[in-house]
Parts: C-alpha cells; structure tokens; sequence
C-alpha cells in the first residue's frame, strides 16, 4: 500500500488536510505492522495499531463502521496467515481457514466501493490554487484503499497510477507523482506536523 515518505515539519503556516493526515495514519499502520512483524505473540500489539487507525479514521473522515471492518479484517487476514505458516494446523482446520479468508476477501470487495464513496466526500483544501495537491491527496486515497487488506504486494516492478479528473497521480514509493493536463509534471510529498496533522506538498518537478 501506500509507501511514502512521511516527513515532519516545524513551519508557523502550512495547509493541512485530513486526507493527508489519513494518509499519513494509513502509512504509519502498514509501518508498524511490519515492525510488529509475523509473531503470533504480538497479536495484541496489532490490535492496538488496528485501534490508533480507526481513531485517525474517525478524526479526519468521521464515524465509518465500513473502513473500522476492513481494518478488522486485515488485521484478522494477518492473523489467520500467521497462524497457517507459523503453526502446525490439522489440514482440516487450514481448510477452514482458507474458505473463511475467501469469505473476508469477498466481504472487503463490497466494503470497498463504500468507503470509496465517503472519501471521495472528504474535505480538502479550500484554497482553489491547491488543486495539484487535492488531485495527489484524492488519487493516493484512492491507491491506498485499493490496496488495503489485499493480497500480497502488488506493486512489483511498475508504479501504480490512477486518474483524478484530468491529473494522472503515480505512487513512486518515496513521493507521488502528479501529471497536469497542461503537460506539466509534479513531486509531491506528505508532510507530517507534530500533534496537528499532515498535509501535502507538491511542487514542479525538474
């Protein structure tokens, strides 16, 4: 999922948005959770990392029972993997598991065009002079759920791209990058300001 580069900043005036600071939230949840790593011990501290989204969930795009279920799911997809490859399970029981993974699988795809719809309805900038930076925000949300609760990476070898209006967004990893309709090319960044926020800067690219 969404792998940017978050990086904070101390400055008196800046734009924050609470679709960057979801997306901040949402990078900082796949971060940890590869920090917690595959122990099956740890399966409290995933719960308290599922907890701190749905909290930043909440605080930028309000109450939405639909993304709180597909965080507990992919945090109980997690678990149900960790569990097949790091444990002896009876092959029965690892049937079990595998259609009820295929049932989650089959619940986030019809939770998904849900919550797209409601960040589609959130809040950005007001400004008119950010539209760069809203077209960024809105197409990686919109990469960020795709990808979210998936199966495995699918990022590979080719950077993924999605178009807003007439912008095409292109998540490269360390920054995004924006494409103008008027030909011009964009690096944006999310920046994070401590206890406030974050928000998203982008700026012509060379």
């Amino acid at each position: 999922m969404l792998s940017l580069v978050i990086g904070t900043c101390s400055c008196s005036t800046v734009s924050l948005s609470p679709g960057a600071s979801l997306l901040s939230g949402l990078s900082q949840y796949q971060g940890d959770m590869q920090s917690i790593g595959g122990s099956l011990g740890r399966w409290p501290e995933r719960q308290r990392v599922g907890g701190t989204l749905k909290t930043i969930i909440t605080a930028t795009m309000g109450s939405s029972p639909e993304f709180y279920r597909l965080v507990d799911l992919d945090i109980k997809k997690r678990e149900f993997n960790i569990t097949m490859r790091e444990t002896s399970v009876r092959a029965e029981r690892v049937q079990e598991m595998k259609e009820e993974l295929a049932l989650m699988n089959d619940e986030i795809a019809a939770l998904k065009p849900v919550v797209r719809t409601q960040l589609a309805a959130l809040p950005l900038h007001s400004d008119p002079q950010q539209r760069v930076e809203d077209a960024a925000t809105r197409g990686l949300l919109s990469l960020a759920l795709e990808n979210f609760a998936s199966n495995g990476d699918r990022r590979g070898a080719e950077a993924r791209s999605t178009r807003v209006g007439q912008f095409v967004v292109t998540d490269l990893g360390s920054f995004a990058s924006v494409a103008a309709p008027e030909g011009q090319t964009f690096r944006c960044v999310i920046f994070a300001v401590a206890e406030e926020g974050a928000g998203i800067k982008c700026d012509p690219a060379r």
